[in-house]
């Protein structure tokens, strides 16, 4: 029901007054790479034998890079303008000058570099200028100096959003900040939020991590609504109020906004689309790796207007808003994670599986710099993700957290040791929440997620008993690269392969990729069985026989290792360089 609209007025500058903006900034000491050197006792122990370690090395950066945690979240795709005709406001909601924000923002000049959300451009730089520019890359992984600017995105707003008369509930908004002090995040920062009155500063003794920061947070924010923020990212007009009113009518949904670019170099925005958007999704792969996905065509069908929220199976956790008593009754965060790597997957199963909902909010728009490396280092190494990893999958995968274990064997390793710290209380919330498992997930949430075989014939390295290398996707392959012969490892990264019970030969770890033959050569491709109404074409077929021959179906030809490159030739049980086996 719309309230009058002489109403509406007093009512906004209440609810938009009580919403105050309170800021949490964790500020947390850096730590040294100290603990570098002793990450990969595989390399010490060759380090006697030169040309084998350089060898070795570019595997390590290069051919393992599917086998490595994942740092950064890659940005969504960018927006595409399907329709863009009628710009008016849907009845029934607030036009963009009826969202005016409690606080204008200072008035910036038009003409000014990088202003209203432009490309930063600079033709002549000083030298001071140079450093200064070069020291940001280094310590934040992006422009500081354009960014030191304070530019903003401009007044744009996506003009569909909160509908009138709906009472929007408080938000305590929480930033958290994880570099190293510089002088001016310390007293010079105390007295600068002095004047703002509603941001308050919680600093930590020492760095405990994004996870720990949050909870830390959390446990001081007052309002009835918690916002997590990233500090890299910069807030459109308009964008709170569309995720305080969907958690007004449902407080069973953890809502994220429609998150678009922030260039990591120039700082140009990407601006919102009001119309035809073609929006992104977040997915997971079996390497419980986060990523983006477009709508598959029954959530394009569910929504009725551009308005209508995404659901969405995994979200990528840097900003979102829940209600605070809905964020204890579920769970809070795993407060036995460690410094940050796993825990939006994780919240993200926990959140569907014990009764609540994902969504994105077309209305609401953040922009947000995405980086290509992480600044920042990991006290204990980047183990602390696969322990993550391995705690979120021993308490809500079910059996298919083997699906996991086969693609990262330093999680597996942590998991047959038991590692990973107690999880008791997390299986107790589990079924304390009467949560579903992860099947039921699966066909409810996300149906579209092709789940491989739980027991595949063969899986591991595929290595040739010729010349002693094993089969390989080369690096960055996701099909249509050459295959290459390159030497065993051991982690499983480009060498993973699993014959399945479809009798086809994949390379599952981010993608469904799949061997194939075709006049001699081997190449590697999307793989055509998906499950039901699908299956698998013969040049996509393989026999492993006795004889170790791993023979095409549909050419009848053997794989075969030849001047160290994986090629197809008539088959011969006598050539070594025709046996390969599993390890």
């Amino acid at each position: 029901m719309r309230l009058p609209r002489r109403r509406h007025l007093a009512m906004r500058l209440a609810v938009v007054g009580s919403a105050f903006m309170f800021f949490l900034f964790i500020l947390q000491r850096d730590v040294s790479h100290r603990e570098q050197a002793t990450e990969k006792p595989w390399l010490r122990s060759l380090v006697s034998q030169k040309d084998h370690v350089l060898d070795l090395m570019l595997g390590a950066v290069n051919n393992l890079r599917d086998s490595m945690p994942k740092l950064q979240i890659r940005a969504p795709e960018p927006q595409q303008t399907l329709v863009s005709t009628n710009q008016t406001c849907l009845p029934g909601f607030y036009t963009p000058a009826e969202l005016k924000p409690f606080w204008e923002r200072p008035p910036q000049d038009p003409n000014s570099p990088g202003a209203d959300g432009k490309a930063f451009q600079k033709k002549e730089w000083t030298l001071l200028e140079t450093q200064e520019k070069e020291k940001g890359y280094k310590k934040h992984c992006f422009n500081a100096f354009a960014s030191d600017l304070a530019l903003r995105p401009g007044p744009d707003s996506t003009g569909l959003g909160v509908h009138r008369g709906l009472a929007l509930p408080r938000s305590s908004e929480l930033a958290t900040v994880s570099p190293s002090l510089p002088e001016y995040l310390k007293e010079p920062l105390e007295q600068y939020v002095k004047q703002l009155q509603v941001v308050k500063v919680v600093r930590q003794e020492e760095r405990k991590g994004l996870i720990t920061a949050r909870l830390l947070g959390a446990s001081v924010a007052q309002a009835e609504v918690l916002t997590f923020l990233d500090a890299h990212c910069e807030c459109f007009h308009g964008w709170l109020e569309p995720l305080l009113a969907r958690i007004a009518e449902d407080q069973t949904v953890v809502v994220s906004p429609d998150i678009v670019t922030i260039d990591l170099n120039t700082f140009e925005f990407s601006k919102p689309i009001r119309r035809g958007r073609v929006h992104s999704r977040g997915n997971f792969d079996w390497s419980l790796t986060f990523g983006w996905e477009t709508l598959p065509p029954h959530e394009k069908q569910r929504r009725k207007d551009e308005t209508y929220p995404i659901k969405s199976p995994t979200f990528a956790g840097g900003l979102f808003s829940i209600s605070k008593s809905y964020f204890e009754h579920i769970g809070t965060y795993d407060n036995q994670m460690e410094i940050w790597g796993g825990e939006n997957v994780e919240m993200s199963f926990r959140v569907w599986q014990c009764g609540g909902q994902l969504e994105i909010i077309p209305c609401s728009v953040v922009g947000h710099v995405f980086r290509t490396k992480s600044p920042h280092t990991f006290p204990k190494g980047i183990n602390v993700i696969a322990r993550n990893q391995v705690r979120l999958a021993e308490v809500w995968m079910d059996s298919y957290k083997e699906i996991f274990y086969r693609r990262n064997l330093q999680a597996a390793k942590m998991a047959q040791e038991k590692s990973f710290g107690d999880i008791s209380e997390r299986l107790q919330l589990r079924e304390r929440l009467h949560c579903h498992n992860f099947s039921w997930f699966l066909d409810n949430i996300y149906p579209e997620m092709f789940v491989p075989d739980l027991k595949p014939t063969f899986y591991g390295a595929i290595k040739n008993l010729g010349m002693d290398h094993c089969l390989d996707v080369g690096e960055s392959n996701n099909g249509g690269k050459p295959l290459i012969m390159y030497t065993c490892h051991g982690l499983g990264g480009n060498q993973y392969f699993e014959y399945t019970t479809q009798r086809d030969l994949r390379h599952n770890i981010a993608k469904q990729l799949c061997l194939h033959a075709s006049a001699g050569t081997l190449g590697l491709r999307s793989c055509h069985f998906t499950g039901k109404n699908s299956h698998v074409p013969k040049d996509e077929e393989w026999e492993l026989t006795q004889d170790k021959l791993i023979r095409n179906s549909g050419s009848g030809t053997c794989l075969t290792s030849k001047d160290k490159k994986p090629v197809m030739a008539p088959c011969d049980p006598g050539d070594p360089h025709q046996h390969w086996i599993f390890v």
